[in-house]
């Protein structure tokens, strides 16, 4: 072994100033949009009372859903202060290293918490504001409220996700090491912690909150349109309340979890792969803090008129993305020329030794990142613009679905199956690319940065968004207030877009979370010092086999979860309408408070197995049988799950735009028709295709990479079975876990056909 080379030199706090700075700015930008969107009215008392009991709804779960969740992280954050207290992976042996990283998995889970709560309880007083623009002022100005909801949401993310993780990121150099690279090197050790907090909290915030939304849509749409023959929202359904919560808790809270930990995770990815060079570590914290400036940038190019189509209102939000995607480019551009300048060593790839190797030529390094960022910038927009064009009903995939309801419900599911799984292939094909074209580039780390890119302009991508479930509860306020049909008409059609560029953000997660995911499998891989994978090896095969396995089993708990929360909904909301007279004619009120409680329930419940399973994957495989097996385990996890994920989410988009296309258009007859009755089967058979199983799958796959970078330095140097008696405590628990759920919440069946 040689000697490391010397890096140049620069102090922690000069490498993360530029994202302390946007962090900053983001906060600001936080609380002046929170001021816009209060000088919008509230609207009647009516109004206001709907609100208010969605907001009640959403803060008890999500209040449920923390408690729990604190048992668990306490759980962890002792199980990796003594790990890392009593086996340090760092030569300098150092104890505190236990403390290091349960303080970053805390401060990961609490600040993805946060950001969950804090975009909820934005967009539950965004919502009647925006029912109240609709009404008063036209779709314009609603767009504006809505959208400034969505915002406050985009900047809580990225200013929380990379002020806090430049902050530990300071504090892990603290005390570290004389030798500046190194001390680099362990304080990324340390903030995998970081990432697997954040990780763990997004798994559980999307599953849970993904149940909650779906079970009670599921349900309130099966008794309440279908059997009912009442409108959507209509307020005589007792389930409305619990689905507008729901749109809160799942599409909001958790997805502002879910983004959060695809932010900072990305930033982790690549500043693990640095190598400990101070340049090359700094540049995805830089990347990340321009793009802040550019989202600040692209929320004030986003607008529209009155009377404006989809097609209209699709370019009034990608102008936002495309300012903003200009600026960043332009930014990072004169990071690097600054950075990579001629002259500079920067130590970047190893030797035949595993050693750093300096590259003198740094000029032209830099520019070959860059293209990494671009490449991963324009992969983003071009896997949006496909899942744009699979699920808006302006193009041909999801008219066709509509079609289809011509000759009933089977059809509509079997068109729309197929259309999900032909999505698939064009956000393939643009990943592999970008794999390959900044593999070639700059290897794994240029791979690690283009996911950076990808999400730098995550402030405003994420704002078009969260605004989505922010017109979809405005609208459901409009019917529950009996305000005029042109309300409802404004509302839905934000609510139809709303539906694309949700599918759009979850094309950009998941691309992303491949990305990302290769890059922390590449970093876990150097951990734990596993050299050469052989996909003949019968170990790694059936790991592959096992880790392809996992999404499917992990999408398959939380359908079947959703089927049976909704259930419940169902049994209740057919009580309510056979045992409250006048309900059915409007002279008596629901009891909707007994839907949310159902739901608050069944989601908890239901969270437990799915999130127990992911989370011991990693420990069963890698401790049962050694490194080099969970290196394809996690192969095999990112090819299914990446697959699963973008066949469920554009197929879920797609059947309910092909309702919406009826609702909104008057396609195949309009509203009331067998057609329309057709696709809202369809419509509700792909929600939780979309916004549970499908958007927790990206979650997963990170998840699993990270826990597994986690424990690469404990296991470093492992052979094949050579401590699989530790590997038992996993599967124990994973067993106790299945016994307990099944004993208390699975054993008991419902009969739904009352």
């Amino acid at each position: 072994m040689g000697t490391w080379p010397n890096p140049p030199t620069a102090h922690p706090i000069e490498l993360v100033s530029l994202s302390l700075v946007a962090g900053g700015l983001a906060g600001l930008m936080v609380f002046w949009l929170l001021r816009k969107l209060k000088e919008a009215p509230r609207g009647s008392d009516e109004m206001n009372k709907l609100s208010d009991l969605i907001a009640s709804g959403a803060r008890s779960f999500l209040k449920t859903e923390y408690f729990y969740l604190s048992f668990f992280v306490a759980v962890f954050f002792a199980f990796l202060v003594a790990l890392y207290s009593a086996d340090p992976p760092t030569a300098a042996n150092d104890r505190l290293d236990g403390i290091r990283m349960g303080g970053c998995f805390l401060a990961g889970a609490g600040l993805s918490a946060l950001a969950g709560w804090g975009g909820m309880a934005v967009a539950t007083d965004a919502n009647v504001r925006t029912t109240q623009a609709a009404d008063k002022e036209g779709l314009a100005k609603a767009l504006r409220v809505a959208f400034t909801g969505g915002a406050v949401m985009g900047f809580t993310v990225v200013g929380l996700g990379l002020f806090g993780l430049s902050l530990f990121f300071y504090l892990m150099t603290i005390n570290r090491s004389e030798d500046e690279r190194l001390a680099l090197v362990y304080a990324m050790d340390s903030l995998a912690g970081f990432g697997f907090g954040a990780s763990s909290i997004a798994l559980f915030a999307r599953v849970a909150g993904g149940i909650y939304t779906k079970a009670a849509d599921v349900g309130a749409d099966l008794v309440g349109k279908v059997e009912m023959d009442i409108p959507e929202d209509d307020p005589r359904n007792p389930a409305v309340i619990a689905d507008n919560v729901g749109d809160n808790v799942g599409d909001v809270a958790g997805m502002g979890a879910d983004l959060f930990e695809s932010f900072v995770g990305s930033i982790i990815a690549a500043a693990a792969l640095a190598n400990g060079d101070p340049t090359l570590v700094m540049l995805p914290f830089w990347v990340a803090g321009a793009g802040i400036f550019a989202a600040v940038a692209g929320y004030f190019a986003v607008g529209t008129k009155d009377g404006a189509s989809q097609h209209q209102l699709l370019f009034a939000l990608h102008k936002g993305t495309i300012v903003s995607g200009i600026l960043v480019l332009a930014f990072v551009a004169v990071i690097i020329s600054q950075r990579f300048s001629e002259g500079s060593t920067i130590l970047f790839g190893t030797d035949e030794t595993g050693m750093p190797m300096p590259v003198t030529d740094t000029e032209k390094l830099g520019w070959k990142i860059f293209s990494c960022v671009i490449i991963g910038l324009f992969a983003g927009i071009l896997i949006g613009q496909a899942t744009e064009y699979f699920t808006s009903y302006s193009y041909w995939p999801t008219r066709s679905i509509t079609e289809a309801g011509v000759t009933g419900p089977a059809t509509v599911i079997i068109q729309g199956i197929g259309i999900g799984m032909i999505s698939c292939v064009a956000p393939v094909v643009i990943l592999v690319a970008t794999i390959f074209g900044c593999n070639a580039l700059a290897g794994g780390y240029g791979i690690a940065i283009s996911a950076v890119g990808m999400l730098s302009t995550l402030g405003v991508t994420l704002a078009t968004d969260a605004y989505g479930p922010i017109a979809d509860n405005a609208g459901g306020i409009a019917e529950m207030a009996e305000l005029e049909e042109r309300v409802r008409e404004t509302t839905d059609a934000l609510d139809a877009l709303g539906n694309t560029t949700a599918a759009t953000g979850k094309g950009f997660a998941i691309g992303s979370a491949v990305l990302t995911s290769l890059s922390l499998l590449t970093a876990f891989k150097q951990k734990a010092e596993v050299d050469v994978v052989d996909i003949t090896d019968p170990v790694v095969l059936a790991s592959v086999l096992f880790g392809a396995m996992l999404p499917f089993l992990f999408a398959a708990l939380t359908m079947l979860s959703v089927q049976k929360a909704a259930g419940a909904i169902i049994i209740e909301v057919r009580r309510q309408f056979a045992t409250i007279e006048g309900l059915r004619e409007g002279t008596a009120d629901a009891d909707s408070d007994k839907c949310v409680a159902i739901s608050t329930q069944s989601s908890v419940e239901e969270m437990i197995l799915p999130g127990v399973y992911a989370v011991m994957a990693p420990f069963v495989i890698g401790i049962l049988i050694g490194p080099k097996a969970l290196t394809g385990m996690l192969g095999g996890a990112i090819a299914s799950g990446m697959m699963l994920a973008i066949m469920m989410a554009n197929a879920g988009g797609a059947w309910d735009n092909s309702k919406k296309y009826i609702e909104i258009e008057g396609a195949c007859g309009g509203k009331g028709t067998d057609t329309h009755k057709a696709c809202v089967v369809g419509d509700t058979v792909g929600d939780p295709f979309k916004d549970t199983s499908g958007p927790a799958l990206n979650i997963l796959i990170k998840l699993m990479s990270m826990i597994s970078l986690v424990i690469a330095p404990i296991m470093a140097g492992w052979g094949d079975w050579e401590m699989w008696y530790y590997g038992l405590i996993p599967i124990a628990i994973c067993a106790i876990a299945t016994i307990f759920v099944w004993k208390y919440y699975w054993s008991d069946t419902q009969d739904i056909a009352a």
